[in-house]
């Protein structure tokens, strides 16, 4: 690599991190000096290392004292593992101090975590952030040996969103009528669009969000895999899209590809499948009642933003609020690569989310003015508590509120953007 393109190349990020004006989100990281953020592309992981610089420089750093380099850039597409060092090398050469380390999306270096586990033992501090999800903690110990923790990064939460958009939280039963029309509003808006922090404040979001779907399609699927198949990977995403809410298998997901797209193998659709997790842009959700096995092969899948997911629907409201309820729980106790935190639960009956740690049982419904919806809704959750542990029952809506009791105590009835403020 050569070092006069290095350290223009590094001069021009530092120009980029003070030129961003950074939205602060909350970010708990307690001070450990080795940080892994993983998260889909354009979740705002560079923004959270822009703002931690910028509140470095705000308190009396220097550039001197920090390093800081974005693997997208496409001036690096010849950048080894061999060239870490000279990395290193062009910071010393330019300013004769040890950096701390702000390395983005370096994912996309083969042989990465050698380097980070050796600035790890040399005792640096090194914040580093990707986009796949083979990054996520279960593979980071292992890859890192112990020495990096993880913290995922998700789209913009509801209660940020908000923040963004200048609406205050207050008391939610103090609204006056012109504050709740403005949330309510903000609300319709967020569970259309999603949470991904640059198309927050853009008045025509579609676009946005069809660019940053088809740059993880192209570049983090389908390039990054190799795959030639393009039709078969297009087509399993849409599928995917139109399943959310249910429970799916991979056979039944190879049966609707084969049928629309042509044979394929089994094995095949599985990569697939898998391919679109590491880029996280599919979440997996398992069914708590299940075996092992089916635990693994029948499972639910959601879109990590509803701006996404909401390109392959229409007037698909109720997909869109359950999407939304899963992504706040996956934000509250994470997604890690086992995810068995969270789950649905499905044997006989269906109860959408079931937290264990916390005796938590959740269904969604966009509406329960609908009879049979109602008994259907209400029934799951009043059976399962003679098979787990139900310290909190709760049924989301879209902007109904009640509450409904039973032998088990009392099932809660509220709307979505009610329960995402809490």
């Amino acid at each position: 690599m050569d070092k006069q393109l290095l350290k223009q190349i590094l001069r021009e990020n530092q120009q980029e991190v003070e030129r961003y004006e950074v939205v602060p989100r909350d970010l708990q990281l307690d001070g450990f000096p080795c940080r892994v953020l993983v998260g889909v592309r354009r979740a705002g992981k560079s923004f959270m290392l822009y703002h931690m610089i910028q509140q470095m420089l705000a308190s009396g750093h220097k550039w001197d004292e920090i390093l800081y380099l974005n693997f997208e850039d496409e001036r690096l597409d010849n950048f080894s593992s061999d060239d870490f060092n000279c990395l290193l090398e062009c910071h010393q050469e330019m300013y004769g101090k040890r950096p701390m380390m702000f390395l983005d999306e370096i994912q996309n270096i083969e042989g990465w975590h050698k380097f980070a586990r050796r600035m790890a033992d040399s005792k640096y501090t090194i914040f580093i952030t990707g986009s796949n999800a083979k990054m996520l903690s279960g593979e980071i110990n292992t890859t890192l040996g112990g020495r990096f923790l993880t913290a995922e990064i998700y789209p913009y939460s509801f209660k940020e969103y908000l923040a963004v958009h200048q609406v205050p939280t207050i008391d939610l039963d103090m609204l006056t009528t012109e504050e709740r029309a403005t949330l309510v509003r903000r609300f319709d808006e967020y569970l259309h669009f999603g949470g991904l922090p640059a198309a927050a404040l853009l008045p025509a979001k579609r676009n946005y969000l069809s660019s940053v779907y088809q740059k993880i399609y192209l570049g983090d699927i389908i390039a990054r895999n190799k795959i030639t198949n393009v039709a078969g990977i297009r087509v399993l995403i849409r599928k995917m899209a139109e399943s959310v809410c249910r429970a799916i298998s991979y056979n039944r997901i190879n049966n609707l590809l084969s049928s629309v797209g042509g044979k394929l193998s089994l094995a095949t659709t599985i990569k697939y499948v898998e391919y679109s997790e590491n880029a996280w842009l599919l979440l997996r959700l398992k069914n708590y009642a299940t075996s092992l096995a089916d635990k693994e092969s029948n499972c639910k899948y959601y879109f990590i933003d509803n701006g996404i997911l909401g390109l392959f629907l229409i007037d698909k409201d109720t997909m869109l609020l359950e999407n939304l309820v899963a992504l706040q729980l996956f934000l509250l106790y994470g997604h890690d690569i086992d995810n068995e935190r969270v789950f649905f639960y499905q044997d006989g009956y269906e109860v959408d989310f079931y937290v264990p740690e916390d005796e938590l049982a959740i269904q969604v419904s966009f509406s329960l003015r609908d009879d049979e919806t109602r008994k259907r809704e209400t029934e799951a959750l009043q059976k399962l508590p003679k098979r787990l542990p139900c310290g909190q029952r709760l049924i989301l809506t879209y902007d109904e509120e009640t509450s409904i009791t039973d032998q088990h105590g009392i099932i809660q009835v509220m709307p979505v953007w009610k329960w995402l403020l809490m």
